[in-house]
């Protein structure tokens, strides 16, 4: 049994600047010297997809 999970205006697009070194982390390479590089890119999306959608601490996108 599959679900479906449907996000309105799922397509549209949304800019997020990251530097070369955050997409890398992202992307799965580690930076064992700098962790907080993932951290950092995570939390640049993570502020854009609430600035976009306006989302509170108390609505979360599954």
């Amino acid at each position: 049994m599959s679900t479906v999970v449907r996000i309105p205006h799922g397509d549209d697009t949304l800019k997020v600047e990251l530097t070369l070194k955050e997409v890398m982390a992202l992307s799965g390479i580690k930076f064992h010297g700098n962790p907080m590089i993932e951290v950092s890119a995570k939390k640049k999306l993570q502020e854009a997809l609430e600035d976009h959608y306006e989302i509170d601490d108390h609505h979360h996108v599954n």
